[in-house]
């Protein structure tokens, strides 16, 4: 009989802000008492800090640590998310809403869209948005949580999301973290030592010389990727010739009325302005290619188009959209920016931190570091990352603009087989299959389709077992109930001083 593998005993992540502390805070609150956890950190090198938008699964992991939604929201200076609203991008005025949560309501086999197509395609229906109160609510500025207690209607069916602040978030998490016992050092890392005799990771010095070891180390260092990818060389799969943005400025302003309980994604000339409600502030940035325009200029392009005075000097981050081609490799594992970059279009940034982190404990390993384990974790994080890709391409490629050589470019760029075939099915058919466990549902990519313009062409032939005057009944009942729900909801601003109010700015 074999002995039994040695457990992990010691972990050193390297890295704080979103991703580490995220990280530190879940592996306190659910690996053995005996894996001692140690995070390092500078407060010198910092972090990029911008991502304050997030998609509803972000709920699963603050009540997986027992977090009071309340109480997170006013100390990271919360606001709710229901949906975000992309202006400009099909073409030159026009607006949808991506809105969390279900559409209509399913009939008999079928899902609500393919009975709302038969009649959009005649022209009889309301545009996609009249049927969900998740894009409903957010244009009346309306907002209340999900009531389990009347499960029939729409408001049981309320989706949401955060935003938030995410310097604050991640010292919220750090909180949480070293009080479940996690240690915290202040340190740069000048040096990362290997073992001769497997080339894993045996140590890292700091600039007082420590020598800090280690069974597991987890690589949340940011772009450049410390241990990933400057000391194991795990490699970088390049996805700019499809996601051609490369710069984003940022800057906060002041807030506006009303308070709106969704993120807003307006595309300019050579890519896109996000803006981020929160209590205290409202956070902006352009995401832009450099090959289009120049930093000077884009940063004037955000300034023009902010709502309220800003609040600090604009600065631009750099990045590279793609993933390392292993995210696990040996005994290190990246999460966050370290393991990969995808603009923040549609707030996946720390979904795919959350999501990392719950795949790494699922298959959490012994000192062994099973090859087959890691073949398949790094499997399961490329095809989420790829899919995720492809839903975000979508926007780009399924445009009207010709006004800017971007959008030329993007509207003529070749797309992945695996985003044509999806493209190609919808608009035959208008049907829409998830692949597996990708992220985004049928409601997302219909939504985005149509918002941006992508049309089916015939709807599914079961529809026609309902006659025509029941389907008008049945749509026209299912978008007044949803207007009736909406005029009862608060408006967001009067839910959060209800409810989870910061109690300073």
């Amino acid at each position: 009989m074999n002995a039994p593998a040695e457990p992990i005993r010691s972990i050193v992540i390297v890295g704080g802000g979103t991703a580490g502390w995220m990280t530190a805070a879940a592996f306190a609150k659910f690996l053995p008492r005996h894996c001692k956890i140690r995070l390092i950190e500078s407060d010198a090198i910092g972090t990029v800090g911008v991502g304050e938008a997030t998609i509803p699964t972000i709920r699963v992991y603050n009540a997986s640590l027992g977090i009071d939604e309340d109480d997170f929201l006013r100390r990271t200076q919360g606001t709710f998310k229901l949906g975000i609203e992309f202006a400009n991008w099909g073409a030159l005025g026009e607006s949808y809403i991506h809105g969390f949560g279900r559409i209509g309501r399913d009939h008999g086999l079928l899902g609500f869209h393919q009975y709302w197509l038969k009649a959009f395609l005649r022209g009889e229906a309301a545009d996609l948005e009249a049927y969900s109160i998740n894009t409903v609510a957010p244009r009346r500025h309306k907002f209340s949580r999900p009531r389990p207690d009347l499960p029939l209607s729409p408001l049981a069916q309320i989706d949401y999301a955060f935003h938030f602040d995410a310097g604050l978030y991640a010292r919220y998490l750090r909180g949480f973290a070293e009080a479940a016992g996690v240690v915290r050092t202040e340190a740069k890392i000048i040096e990362v030592r290997l073992r001769e005799r497997d080339d894993f990771i045996d140590a890292v010095r700091l600039e007082s010389g420590e020598w800090v070891d280690g069974d597991l180390f987890v690589d949340c260092s940011g772009f450049h990727g410390l241990l990933i990818e400057q000391t194991l060389h795990a490699g970088f799969e390049d996805w700019t010739h499809w996601l051609p943005c490369d710069r984003a400025t940022a800057v906060p302003c002041r807030s506006v009325d009303p308070l709106l309980p969704y993120t807003r994604s307006t595309a300019h000339g050579a890519g896109w302005q996000w803006r981020i409600p929160l209590q205290h502030r409202i956070g902006n940035g352009h995401v832009y290619s450099s090959r289009h325009i120049s930093e000077d200029e884009a940063t004037q392009v955000l300034l023009d188009h902010l709502d309220g005075e800003p609040l600090a000097e604009p600065r631009t981050l750099k990045f590279r959209a793609g993933r390392r081609r292993k995210l696990w490799y040996r005994n290190c594992v990246a999460i966050g920016l370290s393991g990969g970059f995808l603009e923040p279009l549609e707030s996946t940034a720390i979904h795919m931190i959350q999501s990392h982190i719950s795949r790494f404990l699922a298959a959490f390993p012994d000192q062994r570091f099973c090859e087959r384990e890691i073949d398949e974790y790094n499997r399961q994080c490329a095809f989420e990352m790829e899919r995720i890709r492809d839903f975000i391409i979508l926007h780009y490629k399924e445009t009207r603009r010709e006004d800017t050589a971007f959008w030329r470019r993007c509207r003529t760029m070749e797309i992945p087989e695996s985003l044509s075939a999806k493209l190609e099915l919808f608009r035959a058919s208008g049907r829409i299959y998830r692949d597996g466990a990708e992220l985004f549902s049928h409601v997302s990519w219909l939504q985005v389709m149509h918002g941006q313009g992508v049309r089916a062409s015939a709807y599914h032939p079961l529809v026609d077992a309902l006659s025509d005057e029941d389907l008008g009944r049945f749509l026209d009942n299912t978008r007044s109930v949803i207007e009736r729900c909406v005029d009862s909801m608060p408006e967001h601003a009067a839910f959060i001083a209800e409810h989870c109010a910061a109690t300073s700015a």
